[in-house]
């Protein structure tokens, strides 16, 4: 379709999917004669009617209907070709995706990312930020290169690496005592004063509160689905949780939460999963660097 104006394809996109020229002209952000004209030379290009206008209600014909499926792909395939331009301009000479859960991605991914991009700059980068549940079947299906997960691979196929092990350490907020000087914690009182967050991991919730419950009947919860809003929550004095070592271990040292001795029964471990389809360069050196750093 030479010729065919890339700001014609969006306008008239924009009309068919509203039927309407003024609301098409508020998305596209242009005056209604523009999106006039715009559908008139569109028409005149392909040479044929693509609105029916009777009593100012619009319409799109049978045509217009056709190509409204035809000027999507052109509009798609357009864009993915500017995309691709813009990256090689910048450098880049391939794309690697990387699936990760929430839980992950303040832990693993700065100090891997760093290293990783210094060594590969040719590499356009995409971080896809998901739920542990979501992650294998996005590397099963080979919309991401590579995921790094709480929850271990099940389907066939797959490679799941075990990356590291995180023990479940009991968190609250800082009393401002230091450990030397301050009064012991009384974990069994703080338990039954405090709002228990919940449920920021997807292994270890629903057996942990089993066994809190048979130790501190009576406790009350409240489900914070993420761990970086869970460990805000107890900064801010809001509750206490249970949470992977590695995931607060810098807010630890640096006194902005506390680690109370906790004695009442053994506190869980988890592990995280590096999960693959298919091992090429990337792949293998992206692992690496994982599993070269400690998490401890």
């Amino acid at each position: 379709m030479d010729g065919l104006d890339y700001q014609w394809l969006q306008t008239f996109i924009a009309a068919a999917e509203t039927l309407n020229f003024r609301k098409a002209a508020e998305r596209r952000l242009l005056s209604q004669p523009s999106v006039t004209v715009h559908i008139r030379l569109l028409e005149e290009h392909l040479n044929c009617r693509l609105f029916d206008r009777i009593n100012n209600r619009v319409t799109l014909t049978d045509a217009g209907k056709l190509f409204y499926e035809e000027a999507l792909h052109l509009l798609q395939s357009m864009e993915g070709t500017l995309q691709r331009m813009s990256a090689f301009t910048q450098g880049y000479r391939r794309k690697w995706t990387i699936a990760i859960s929430p839980l992950m991605a303040e832990t693993i991914l700065p100090y891997c990312l760093r290293t990783f991009r210094e060594r590969y700059s040719d590499v356009e980068l995409t971080i896809r930020v998901e739920d542990s549940a979501h992650i294998e079947q996005l590397v099963e299906s080979g919309d991401v290169h590579l995921g790094i997960s709480a929850l271990d691979a099940t389907l066939k196929g797959l490679e799941s690496i075990r990356i590291y092990d995180d023990p479940v350490v009991f968190i609250a907020p800082n009393d401002r005592y230091d450990e030397e000087s301050g009064p012991p914690v009384d974990v069994r009182a703080t338990l039954q004063q405090n709002d228990l967050l919940t449920h920021h991991h997807p292994v270890y919730w629903d057996p942990l509160l089993v066994t809190l419950s048979k130790h501190v009947p009576g406790v009350r919860t409240m489900k914070v689905t993420q761990a970086h809003i869970a460990k805000r929550f107890i900064q801010e004095g809001i509750g206490i949780s249970f949470l992977p070592h590695s995931i607060v271990r810098r807010e630890l040292l640096e006194g902005r939460l506390m680690r109370p001795h906790f004695d009442l029964f053994e506190l869980p471990t988890v592990s995280t999963f590096l999960i693959v389809k298919n091992i090429g360069d990337l792949e293998e050196a992206f692992i690496q660097e994982v599993s070269s750093y400690y998490f401890g």
